[in-house]
This record gives C-alpha cells, sequence and structure tokens, in this order.
C-alpha cells in the first residue's frame, strides 16, 4: 500500500469564517476521525490536490506529521466546489498498522483475452474490489490475467487471486471482467432495417390512444343513435 507524507496543522477556529480564511491561506478545514473522538485539522490545498491526482485515496496510506506528534491515516472523503473543482474539505480516518481496516482497491487487468484476439469486446465490470487487510497487507491493485478468457466467458470475485492476509468483501458471484461477442455487420445492419424509425413508436402510440379515446364514445352514440333510427323506419314500414 502506498505511503505518502503529508503535513498539517491542528487547528481552533470553527464555522464558515475560519474556513473561508483557511482557503484564503492556500489550506482547506480537514477532520481527522478515530476511535471514540475527532481533531479538526488544516491541510496545504496543493498536497491534497496532488494527492487526489495522482494516488487512488481509498488505498492510500497518509503519513501525517503534526507538532502533537505524527499520526497514521487514509482519506475517507474529500468535498469539491461543484463548479471550479477545488477541493474544500477533506476526512481522514486515523488507522494502526496492526489493525485490519476496509477499503476499495483498483481492478488491473493485463494479458490480451483469447476472446478478443477471436474478435470479441472485452468488458470491465468491475473496477475496484472491496476488502479488508491490515494497512502493510493491502495491495496497489489486483491484477487480473485475461489471456485465456475467450468470448462469453467472465471471470469473477471468487476467481480473484487472494493476496497474504487479505479478505475480499465484495460478493463472490460479481463479474469483475468479461468477453462478449461483437455484433457482426450482417447482424448489425439488419437491426438497423428493422428497428423502428425515431419518433415512429411515440406517434402510432398516441395515434392508438386518440383512436380508441374518440373511438368508445362514438361507438356508444352510434349504437344509441342506430337504435332510435331503426325504430322509425320500422314504423314506416308498418303504416305501408
Amino acid at each position: 500500500m502506498q505511503t505518502i507524507d503529508m503535513a498539517g496543522e491542528v487547528r481552533s477556529g470553527l464555522g464558515k469564517g475560519p474556513a473561508r480564511q483557511l482557503r484564503m491561506r492556500g489550506r482547506i478545514p480537514a477532520v481527522i476521525y478515530s476511535e471514540g473522538h475527532s481533531t479538526p485539522l488544516s491541510l496545504d490545498t496543493r498536497e491534497i490536490t496532488r494527492m487526489l491526482q495522482t494516488t487512488s485515496r481509498g488505498n492510500t496510506l497518509i503519513a501525517l506529521h503534526l507538532k502533537e506528534g505524527d499520526r497514521l491515516a487514509i482519506l475517507r472523503d474529500a468535498r469539491r466546489d461543484p463548479i471550479t473543482g477545488t477541493v474544500l474539505h477533506a476526512d481522514l480516518f486515523e488507522v494502526a498498522m496492526d489493525r485490519p481496516i476496509t477499503v476499495r482497491v483498483p481492478v488491473v487487468v493485463t494479458g490480451t483475452a483469447a476472446g478478443v484476439k477471436a474478435g470479441g469486446i472485452l468488458q470491465l465490470t468491475l473496477r475496484e474490489v472491496y476488502l479488508r487487510a491490515t494497512p502493510a497487507q493491502i495491495p496497489d491493485g489486483i491484477t487480473v490475467d485475461v489471456s485465456m478468457l475467450g468470448v462469453n466467458q467472465s471471470i469473477h470475485v471468487r476467481d480473484l487471486p487472494v493476496p497474504t492476509g487479505v479478505t475480499f468483501l465484495s460478493q463472490g458471484s460479481q463479474s469483475v471482467v468479461s468477453v462478449a461477442s461483437a455484433i457482426s455487420e450482417a447482424k448489425l445492419q439488419a437491426m438497423l432495417t428493422t428497428a423502428p424509425k425515431e419518433g415512429a413508436g411515440p406517434e402510432v402510440l398516441t395515434a392508438k390512444a386518440e383512436g380508441a379515446e374518440a373511438g368508445a364514445p362514438a361507438a356508444k352514440g352510434d349504437a344509441k343513435g342506430g337504435d332510435a333510427k331503426a325504430k322509425p323506419e320500422a314504423k314506416k314500414e308498418g303504416k305501408k
């Protein structure tokens, strides 16, 4: 598991005003949570931004250097400005090297699938897996060799190699990567030929609905009207 160094400061000012002043100084408010308590901190905006751009936040250890003493943590959440994307706040979770934690680890695909060579399409359906392990045993990624994967075949979580000391928490039946058969040119052309024209469906449905609504009352009216007209005609014939 990758470890990065980051300097931090314990902050005393809480609320929107002090947080705004921190951001003006190029720092962001943060909180580090541990068992039973939390500590408000401030971190350098550039350092936390660089970390988010170059590492996977869920499985990166942060060696946090404070005046009060060093602490080991992982980044649990980072809130960004929805418009500028600037990091506004960070939540850290303190960890110990001898205690297992739950993290997300990326899936790394290697090799060229036999099914792809045969014309199939490789589909990565699960990009991260949840696992539990001590920080020292958490891998940077779970490597999956797809060389022997044929068309219409899949690799599931239960098929993944399990590193020492690691327990997978993702469901074993979940598909991780598969090879789908490619659609032939003839089949694609047939689908395009038989497919309804754009807008045809809604128009047909509308026409049917309007016809049903208009036709139902008319049918009732015609039936009543027909009976009414039929009786006078019958009387005339009787008179004759």
